[in-house]
């Protein structure tokens, strides 16, 4: 299983310049709020998915009065080889991925390679928004695991544009339609079936953890919607076009999905207390890692940027015995209090690093 040895970043957020080196097992960040702990937690996000776990666009990784970042990292890979991955990122949009200095010829082949699963308080989008958050979070966790899925939805996503693009010009051609609705019917096809495979595998794990955190006798459910319950969607986009022709985008698709979590029936971000979303939201995220190692037959990296302020300090010392105990691997721990995170976390390991980060610098203890 990848384990991150030492990190190097550079303009990323508030981060000037720092080399770290880490831990195998328990790495842990302490510092007050808006001092580079979330920050250095998302850098190791980036080095994995190329992205930021909190914004789409880059423009809000540049530290102020920089044209550029870059991120690399030095991981142990498995076979006992260490690789180094790095990525530069423009201004301009252009972004250089490389392993061992040798280019990818394309980001997705990047992904996957080193799983990573992140908890933080941002999650709370998960039940409190639209279906894009629910639709974006399952696309991240199977676009790691398979690849088939990443490219179909890609190309997807492509043909999708293209054919909004031609409504919204007014007077779009049926022929042309028709090519537009066959292909995208036949790649959504892959990805309805993973998504729905998914939701299925999710439910179980989810359901175990949520009774486990939360100590309660709620019932929480995972279910997963889509226009193609109702057939092909070549069919489904055929019937709509006369409605696609009047509001000029295509009201049909994946891009219409949805995951509704609900706590004995109902929805839980209308039913579920603050207490009861954060419960299934730590159990959702641990369910992912869960699915993620039964998939790759390792351990993904875990990522819990303030997980102390989600849980009662019971329950999420419960939570990590749980982890430890199933042979974890590596983890990343945020929190404002070190004297709380170190009561828990030498409880279970010996074998763990203390930073502390102090405006975007940081200082092992």
């Amino acid at each position: 299983m990848p384990v991150l040895k030492k990190i190097v970043v550079q303009d990323f957020r508030n981060i000037a310049l720092q080399e770290l080196e880490f831990s195998p097992n328990v790495n842990c960040i302490c510092g007050n709020n808006g001092e580079g702990k979330t920050n250095l937690i998302d850098a190791v996000y980036y080095l994995s998915m190329t992205k930021s776990a909190f914004s789409n666009s880059d423009r809000y990784n540049f530290r102020y009065g920089t044209e550029s970042f870059s991120l690399s990292g030095v991981y142990a890979m498995q076979g006992g080889i260490d690789s180094r991955f790095s990525i530069r990122t423009e201004s301009g949009g252009e972004k250089k991925i490389k392993r061992d200095d040798k280019p990818y010829t394309r980001a997705s082949e990047h992904i996957g390679v080193l799983p990573v699963v992140m908890v933080s308080p941002q999650d709370y989008a998960l039940v409190a928004e639209s279906g894009e958050e629910r639709r974006r979070f399952v696309n991240a966790v199977l676009s790691q695991m398979d690849r088939e899925y990443m490219s179909a939805l890609q190309q997807y996503n492509r043909l999708l544009l293209q054919r909004n693009r031609l409504l919204k010009d007014g007077g779009a051609d049926q022929a042309l339609l028709d090519v537009f609705d066959q292909r995208m019917s036949a790649l959504a096809v892959p990805v309805y079936e993973a998504r729905k495979q998914f939701a299925q595998q999710l439910y179980p794990v989810v359901r175990d953890y949520y009774a486990f955190i939360s100590g309660g006798g709620e019932q929480v459910g995972i279910e997963y919607r889509s226009d193609l319950d109702k057939g092909s969607l070549e069919e489904i986009l055929r019937e709509r076009r006369d409605r696609d022709a009047v509001m000029r985008f295509t009201t049909a698709g994946l891009q219409r999905d949805d995951f509704l979590f609900t706590l004995n029936g109902y929805p839980i971000r209308k039913c579920g207390s603050q207490g009861q979303q954060k419960s299934f939201l730590v159990a959702l995220k641990f369910a992912q890692y869960e699915i993620m190692k039964r998939n790759y037959g390792f351990t993904p990296i875990l990522l819990l940027d303030d997980l102390f302020d989600k849980l009662d300090l019971g329950r999420i010392s419960n939570l990590l015995k749980m982890v430890a105990g199933q042979e974890f691997g590596q983890i990343f721990l945020s929190d404002c209090n070190k004297v709380r995170m170190s009561a828990i976390v030498d409880e279970i390991t010996k074998d763990r690093a203390y930073f502390e980060a102090v405006g975007g610098a940081f200082k092992r203890l």
